[in-house]
Order: structure tokens, then C-alpha cells, then sequence
């Protein structure tokens, strides 16, 4: 899939506010309030099925984020939302910084060591709090390699699709 046709997580329906319909949302956007800039939101109760909302209000409240979409206008209708993540597309979010990566670019890359073993391509990543994690499948195994640029990760070639990793190929 190319970066134009990908869609990124930002965030998901957590819960309700009040009775007019408002819903509680977790962000995962820095800061947490550009998640309102990006928009229309993709909201998906399951793959595949993404309905698109535009106009969507928002604002801190307490330690959160609420906000209105358009046509929820009474608890039960927020109700069925609760849950439902929030993407985007890949194309509304700023460029990264230089050697800064958007998680979604490094998915489905080519994986090889430094000297040439390849390892499989980017499932996905995870954090682990101490340093992002990129999952390797080759439909054999599964690789947990540190995305540490410079120690383990030695260059990425988002253009080429390859990353280049300091990794054991039997670890």
C-alpha cells in the first residue's frame, strides 16, 4: 500500500460525556489536541468498516479530550461509538524531522543485516517505554529487533523500501 492510500491511528473512542452526545477520546497525536486538526477522522468499529466523519469539535476537558461529531447528538447514538478507533489519512500529517519516522512508513519495509541476510519485512512496531520495537516476519520466524538508529538500526530507505539492521540473523 502506498503512503497516500495508508491510514494512521491517532486515537479512539473511550467513553461518553454528558447526554448530548459528546464522547471521551484518547490521543495519541504531540500535542494531544492536534488529533482535531486532522481531518475528516475514519472511524472503525472493525477492519474494513470505516465510516468517515468531517466537522468534528473537540476540546481539553479535565485531564481528557471530549468532543462532538456531527449527527451524535443524544447518548445512545455516542454510545455505539465507544470503542471505535480513530485514523486518518497518512497524507494529512506534518513530514517527520529528519531521522524521525512515522510508524505506518516503516511498515511492510524489506529487512536485511548489515551484510546482506534477509530478515523478513516490518510487521508493525510496538513501544516498550525504554525504545520502539520493529517486528520482522519472513513467514518462518518473528525478529524483535531494538529501533535504536545507529546501534541496531544502521539506515532506513523509505523510497527504496529497505532497512538495514545490525542484528544476528539466528537471534
Amino acid at each position: 500500500m502506498t503512503a497516500a492510500g495508508r491510514r494512521v491511528l491517532v486515537g479512539r473512542i473511550v467513553g461518553l460525556y454528558g447526554v448530548q452526545g459528546w464522547l471521551k477520546i484518547e490521543s495519541w497525536t504531540e500535542p494531544r489536541t492536534r488529533i482535531f486538526d486532522y481531518q475528516p477522522w475514519l472511524l472503525a468499529a472493525a477492519p474494513g468498516a470505516e465510516t468517515e466523519v468531517a466537522g468534528v469539535k473537540g476540546r481539553p476537558q479535565g485531564k481528557g479530550l471530549i468532543c462532538y461529531l456531527p449527527g451524535v447528538d443524544d447518548r445512545d447514538k455516542a454510545a455505539a461509538l465507544v470503542g471505535q478507533d480513530i485514523h486518518v489519512a497518512r497524507e494529512l500529517l506534518p513530514p517527520p524531522g529528519k531521522g524521525e519516522f512515522y510508524w505506518v512508513d516503516l511498515e511492510g519495509l524489506e529487512v536485511v543485516t548489515t551484510e546482506g541476510v534477509a530478515l523478513g519485512r516490518v510487521s508493525h512496531l510496538f513501544a516498550t517505554g525504554a525504545n520502539d520495537v520493529v517486528v520482522v516476519r519472513d513467514g518462518e520466524r518473528e525478529r524483535l529487533v531494538p529501533f535504536v538508529q545507529g546501534s541496531y538500526v544502521r539506515s532506513v530507505d523509505l523510497s527504496g523500501g529497505r532497512m538495514v539492521v545490525d542484528w544476528d540473523p539466528e537471534f
